[in-house]
């Protein structure tokens, strides 16, 4: 009975027999960008192949990060923590215990600022043995080079002790981590090797200046490119990465494309990202939290539109936008062309409908713009005054009521009301209403004058006029429940939207669609990004599942623009019911991505490596 037990135990695993996996990531126990997702989504299903102690992620120590994520271990006996121990006898500052996610991995953390001593011998080795050459004063190179140093010794240590006689396999994720790769193979430790690239940098940099990239990728002269951008170290070091591993592979086609003419070699397997879609799940609660978390939404807008003019709430569509500030990588500009048509095209249909579009993303700034700020208190303001006179009315009601002895009478309501609540209202809707239009911006940003939304919504007179149908709200900065505007954070603030809008022209992968999905939102996004090109190849009817899929391989930007303002416009015209179908199609066809399903990439990376 426990022989046939084990042997469905190890089929549900699907692990090679006596092996150990370690992952490698700057993003361990680090959160920086999207790679933190990747890796902390994926903790649980891993660990249930593998099981916890043929699993450890190794990233490096920050000290003021790992107060939020890392558990230090009491226990050293595994042959890892012995490592560890051993690595602390030599005098590295390495910390072994648990990263703080679902499934409470193993982690060992290698802080790089305890070699910065030893950086001119370090940088020395790297140059002579792999012809990399890295600069001084980079403080990022600096850190990167001492956090490979001590990975690499690391394993070697662990090799020599006999641990790699079972079979290891070290999956490195991005440059930020490659750097021991060309290492551990030049002193050829029995350890297979998977180097994954979430993005190649210089594919980035030329996107964000060529606005024909896929066009002229296959001409580009890497080297070239490179020093022009002053980034020549790190394609190296990503270059030497992608070579020297036994595997190498990305997370979507349209990246395989950027790896084989700039990084030199073609991906030998696809790794589609996915999400631990229980984190997101509320199954019949799809409405219900849309309803709590749009409400929130809803106490916004009224302080931020309703102090200038008002329009009908429930006739009123939140779509939104996020992500860093790439205006045109991350199709900010068509998504404000797209708008701009909507609006005149509801406008000229005479729409009774209101669209509230949010953009989310981070710019610098000085402080909340002081009349935004102002607009909240004031109608917080009003609505505590409208408590205590609900308050007031509802105590005096049960009164008057219980107490009339000639029968019932409906009484007059407000002479239940005291004159001092009765001014108090007046002065705080007085002070609060204006004539002023409502900001376009929360912030006082710093570059104001350069910023490219702003120059389009004052060009394209978006400027949240009375008769405008589609009103814009930028916000640069990310939502938290700290934020006094919203007082919630980003995932919920996601949920209580209609529409999420995500149009890149430069995306790897893409989460915030992904992200949308999970929470019962449809989303817009192109297959220019990595998540829309893989559901436009994989997903049939995927709009009927709210994955919107704009094309900007074989349309312009005109084009482009019109198609997104073509879908926008259908979604605004679906009635109430339609979009809540909608809303739990989207959830469910979020499985598709679970890491229970998309993990199945990885366990096929790891065979082949071993066959390697």
């Amino acid at each position: 009975m426990n022989n046939r037990k084990e042997a469905v135990d190890a089929e549900k695993r699907k692990t090679p027999e006596n092996a150990i996996l370690f992952e490698i990531a700057w993003e361990v126990c680090n959160q920086v960008g999207g790679i933190y997702t990747v890796i902390r989504s994926k903790v649980p299903s891993v660990i249930e192949k593998w099981g916890v102690e043929n699993y450890f992620l190794i990233g490096p120590y920050f000290e003021d990060q790992a107060a939020a994520h890392f558990d230090p271990a009491t226990d050293y006996s595994s042959p890892v923590g012995k490592a560890v121990l051993k690595m602390q006898e030599r005098g590295f500052d390495v910390h072994y215990g648990q990263w703080i996610v679902s499934g409470r991995p193993s982690v060992v953390l290698f802080n790089p600022f305890s070699v910065f001593d030893k950086l001119g011998e370090i940088k020395h080795f790297v140059w002579q043995d792999y012809h990399i050459s890295l600069p001084g004063q980079d403080d990022l190179l600096d850190k990167v080079a001492a956090f490979g140093f001590q990975v690499k010794e690391f394993m070697h240590y662990l090799c020599s002790s006999g641990f790699c006689t079972r079979h290891v396999i070290a999956h490195f994720h991005e440059w930020m981590a490659g750097l021991p790769i060309p290492g551990l193979r030049k002193d050829n430790l029995n350890i297979k090797i998977v180097f994954t690239t979430h993005a190649t940098l210089l594919g980035r940099y030329l996107a964000m200046n060529d606005s024909m990239f896929y066009e002229h990728l296959p001409f580009y002269n890497w080297e070239r490119e490179a020093t022009n951008f002053n980034v020549r170290s790190i394609v190296e070091i990503e270059r030497a990465s992608a070579h020297g591993a036994h595997v190498f592979t990305t997370v979507s086609e349209l990246t395989g494309r950027e790896c084989t003419h700039l990084l030199g070699r073609t991906p030998d397997k696809i790794l589609p990202n996915g999400l631990n879609i229980q984190r997101f799940e509320v199954m019949h609660q799809v409405q219900n939290q849309h309803l709590e978390f749009k409400e929130k939404i809803h106490d916004f807008v009224m302080g931020h539109f309703f102090q200038s003019y008002a329009f009908d709430l429930s006739n009123t569509l939140y779509f939104f936008t996020s992500g860093r500030y790439e205006y045109q990588n991350k199709g900010y500009d068509l998504t404000l062309e797209a708008l701009a048509r909507l609006n005149w095209r509801m406008q000229q249909e005479n729409s009774k409908m209101t669209v509230v579009a949010f953009f989310i993303t981070r710019r610098p700034y000085y402080t909340f713009n002081p009349d935004v700020l102002h607009s909240k208190a004031l109608i917080d303001d009003i609505r505590r005054v409208c408590e205590e006179i609900k308050e007031q009315v509802g105590r005096r009601l049960y009164t008057r009521i219980t107490s009339d002895n000639g029968g019932y009478t409906f009484p007059q309501m407000s002479d239940m009301v005291d004159d001092y609540l009765r001014l108090k209202l007046r002065r705080n809707v007085q002070s609060w209403k204006t004539k002023q239009l409502p900001k376009i911006v929360t912030h006082t940003l710093i570059d104001d004058a350069k910023d490219e939304i702003l120059n389009f919504l004052r060009s394209a007179d978006l400027i949240n006029k009375r008769h405008d149908r589609v009103k814009v709200v930028y916000h640069p900065d990310f939502i938290s429940t700290s934020n006094p505007l919203f007082k919630m954070d980003y995932t919920q603030f996601v949920r209580g939207c209609h529409l999420g809008i995500f149009p890149s022209k430069y995306e790897p992968w893409g989460y915030t669609p992904l992200e949308c999905l999970a929470s019962g939102v449809p989303s817009v996004t192109s297959n220019l990004a990595g998540f829309g090109d893989y559901v436009s190849r994989n997903i049939l009817d995927h709009e009927k599942q709210g994955m919107y899929i704009i094309d900007r391989k074989r349309k312009d930007f005109n084009q482009a623009a019109d198609e997104m303002a073509h879908i926008m416009m259908r979604f605004v015209q679906m009635n109430r019911r339609e979009r809540i179908a909608l809303r739990y199609r989207c959830e469910e066809a979020s499985l598709h991505f679970d890491w229970s399903n998309l993990g199945r990439f990885y366990d096929e990376s790891y065979q082949l490596a071993l066959a390697r």
